[in-house]
């Protein structure tokens, strides 16, 4: 298993102070967008909406570039590891090797590369998908990837490196084949990474696809908000708790459609629930469509999820993202009284530094 994680010394309440103060994001990572002039300047005066027609999937409010990384961390780690001591994992030459990834970041989404390894993709948030080869997946917050490595012949050693979206900085482990050397892996790659895209998205198909079926009910979701306040809504409202839950029953198809207004990815999950998500412009409801817990949603994209509800309750859906929610959770769904779900507190980061 790898776990990876983005670590701050800075307390949790002072992160988010500084976030809340818009102009005054100290350290805040615009992007990857470091030539950008004035940056910070800009991020503090825009209201984040979406971008115009040419630029969906790209929308980054009024410059155009994606706002990907709201907070500068001091490091990632690995299985609780950076990269200057790296954990070295022992396989055997010639052997299949499966490797869960959990993105368990408070915000940073990923690239995971396999180097020389020629992996393939088995399941996604636990449920399989027809297999994709590869050497190179995107995990967003949250997400979890299922991957069989075939490891060569030979005593060799293997880096499985993670590189933050949009940035130089990352993370890994490394694959011990019989008794090799390891050389030292620097945290930074040589150019910063891409942002994330939905190319794997639409790749994805069900191993045991869901029964085709037509929705009993459709909620439109857009997903709003303010970067320059740091504040977050459903349909233009911050939560609060006179805003009624969307009607649900159980045994409901139930198809969300959430368009990204906003000038950043947000990482959607709906509690207690797997879904199937598909581009609006696609066809709507794709049977052979994977099934995940929670979709990253571009800017100024829109897309189907369709959970079949499966027992009476309350169910949040919500940013992934560590920041996001604490700022206001963005919507319930309910057959009962309105009720939302409080979002999780921040864990308070280590006093002492990782291993490392």
């Amino acid at each position: 298993m790898l776990r990876l994680n983005d670590f701050s010394f800075t307390p949790p309440e002072e992160i988010f102070a500084n976030l809340k103060k818009g102009g005054g994001m100290a350290g805040m990572a615009m992007g990857g967008a470091a030539g950008m002039a004035g940056g910070k300047a800009m991020a503090a005066s825009m209201k984040m909406t979406a971008p115009a027609a040419g630029q969906a999937g790209m929308g980054g409010g009024l410059s155009g570039a994606p706002d990907l990384n709201d907070v500068t961390y001091d490091a990632f780690l690995a299985n609780d590891r950076s990269l200057d001591d790296p954990e070295i994992v022992s396989v055997d030459p010639g052997s299949e090797v499966l490797l869960r990834v959990i993105n368990a970041s408070a915000m940073s989404s990923f690239h995971f590369d396999l180097g020389r390894l020629q992996g393939s993709l088995i399941a996604v948030d636990g449920s399989f998908v027809e297999p994709i080869a590869g050497r190179r997946f995107p995990i967003a917050v949250a997400q979890r990837l299922d991957i069989v490595l075939s490891i060569p012949r030979g005593p060799a050693a293997y880096p499985l490196l993670a590189t933050v979206e949009g940035e130089r900085n990352r993370t890994g482990i490394v694959l011990a084949a019989g008794k090799p050397p390891i050389a030292r892996i620097g945290p930074q790659a040589a150019t910063p990474s891409p942002p994330l895209t939905m190319a794997l998205e639409t790749r994805l198909r069900a191993a045991t696809p869901l029964p085709p079926r037509q929705p009993d009910r459709i909620h439109n979701i857009d997903l709003t908000g303010e970067m320059s306040k740091y504040i977050w809504s459903i349909n233009g409202v911050v939560w609060n708790p006179e805003v009624p839950p969307l009607p649900v029953a159980k045994g409901e198809r139930v198809a969300l459609v959430m368009t990204n207004s906003t000038g950043m990815p947000h990482p959607m999950h709906l509690h207690g629930h797997r879904s199937r998500s598909s581009r609006l412009a696609a066809c709507p409801f794709p049977a052979p469509c994977a099934t995940r817990c929670g979709c990253r949603r571009q800017p100024g994209s829109s897309w189907f999820s369709t959970p079949t509800i499966r027992a009476p309750g309350r169910f949040t859906a919500i940013c992934s993202t560590i920041w996001r929610p604490a700022c206001s959770p963005p919507c319930a769904m309910s057959e009962a009284l309105p009720f939302f779900t409080r979002p999780r507190r921040a864990a308070r980061a280590p006093q002492k530094p990782p291993t490392g």
